[in-house]
């Protein structure tokens, strides 16, 4: 079923911009053959713009065909460039925003890795309750200041007072947004003074660096700093600032309650003629893409370097039979031995390209270049690294 309003300002003028049958719902899951890998669940992604807000969501996401298990992996810190991100930003909001002394909750907390580090953080003293039905680990650490809940986080929880609420990559998988913020800023009634953090993928970075591979099933809900912004005045909060972290790539927001929803302000309509420009290239960029796969082979074996949603969407757009690409790379050694979803191109270990033969990769993430170039010198691994920076 299609959906044509807007889930976040209800505005029914709305434009698809981009549509792509049959790619798989899940671009994270850990696959062990290549049969399997090619028989995963698929769906329909068709993208569409608000005209009013800016806001970009999948009309026709059904959540049902998703299933978030063991099987599911989106582990990023493998990579020590990640990691000191994560350090970074818990610094942050220990040193510049005063998070000490505080109860964290993090909504979907995953496997707890970020609240763990502002919970350990030295000298912080903080206690952390992490929400996640899908957590797997001990219900509680660090002698008793942190804890798991396998639950989603709404108003039954308000036996947890917050001063402190983080939500990481969460909101972009939920396809009705304002349900969840409604859902947060009823739990909190009773934290009346708590602080709120989200991080969520920036819709503009996508559309402005023509990245390919940035749109996929499992991200239904894509904010602009505006429509972000606009959402939470929408669901009672009072954005004090949201900006682009990480290389641009993320949209971090910072919020307090309000006393009541604040008035709509629209966001600017530049998004929608982004959109519309970026879906008018798709097939061009694609092409571009296979092109320079064959001008990359004439030379040797070609890797991808990235087995997460990028990589998976990237191989699936550019090379779904496996003519262009001989295996994608990856530092996650739960990932390694499996294979991409879709595709089934078998994920591998840096250590095992020089084994393989191959002569050239490209990165999916220009953020690690510099990390995977070190990592490669290192071993003494000789490898033409390119991506669309450079």
């Amino acid at each position: 079923m299609s959906i044509d309003q807007c889930p976040v300002c209800d505005s029914r003028q709305t434009t698809q911009f981009l549509q792509r049958k049959q790619v798989p719902v899940h671009q994270n899951l850990v696959v062990g053959s290549q049969h399997a890998a090619r028989s995963v669940a698929r769906g329909e992604l068709d993208l569409a713009v608000c005209e009013d807000c800016g806001f970009i969501f999948n009309r026709a996401f059904d959540l049902a065909r998703l299933a978030y298990g063991e099987d599911y992996d989106n582990t990023q810190s493998c990579s020590a460039y990640f990691d000191a991100y994560l350090d970074g930003l818990v610094e942050d909001m220990v040193g510049q925003h005063a998070v000490r002394n505080s109860r964290i909750i993090e909504v979907g907390c995953g496997k707890g890795q970020f609240l763990r580090k502002l919970v350990s953080f030295p000298g912080a003293n903080n206690r952390g309750f992490g929400f996640d039905p899908s957590y797997v680990g001990p219900d509680s650490d660090l002698d008793g200041r942190l804890v798991f809940r396998r639950c989603y986080y709404d108003a039954s929880c308000i036996d947890v007072a917050a001063d402190v609420v983080v939500c990481r990559h969460v909101i972009e998988h939920v396809p009705d947004p304002m349900a969840l913020l409604r859902s947060l800023r009823s739990a909190l009634d009773h934290s009346p003074a708590a602080r709120v953090f989200f991080e969520t993928p920036c819709v503009e970075w996508i559309l402005n660096n023509r990245v390919l591979w940035d749109f996929f099933y499992e991200h239904c809900s894509l904010f602009t700093a505006a429509s972000l912004s606009l959402a939470f005045r929408r669901a009672g909060f009072a954005v004090e600032a949201v900006g682009q972290i990480f290389g641009g790539q993320y949209l971090w927001l910072e919020a307090r309650l309000a006393d009541a929803a604040l008035p709509d302000v629209q966001g600017p309509a530049k998004t929608a003629a982004l959109a519309k420009a970026y879906g008018e290239e798709v097939d061009t960029l694609r092409l571009h893409w296979q092109a320079r796969l064959l001008e990359l082979g004439l030379r040797g074996k070609v890797a991808l370097w990235g087995a997460g949603a990028k990589g998976a969407t990237f191989a699936n757009l550019v090379d779904p039979d496996c003519s262009l690409v001989d295996c994608v790379v990856d530092l996650n050694p739960n990932k390694q031995g499996g294979h991409i979803p879709g595709t089934g191109h078998p994920i591998v270990a840096p250590a095992d390209l020089p084994l393989r033969r191959v002569k050239s990769a490209v990165l999916m993430n220009p953020n690690y270049r510099d990390e995977n170039l070190r990592l490669l010198a290192a071993a003494g691994i000789e490898l033409d690294l390119t991506d669309w920076s450079h």
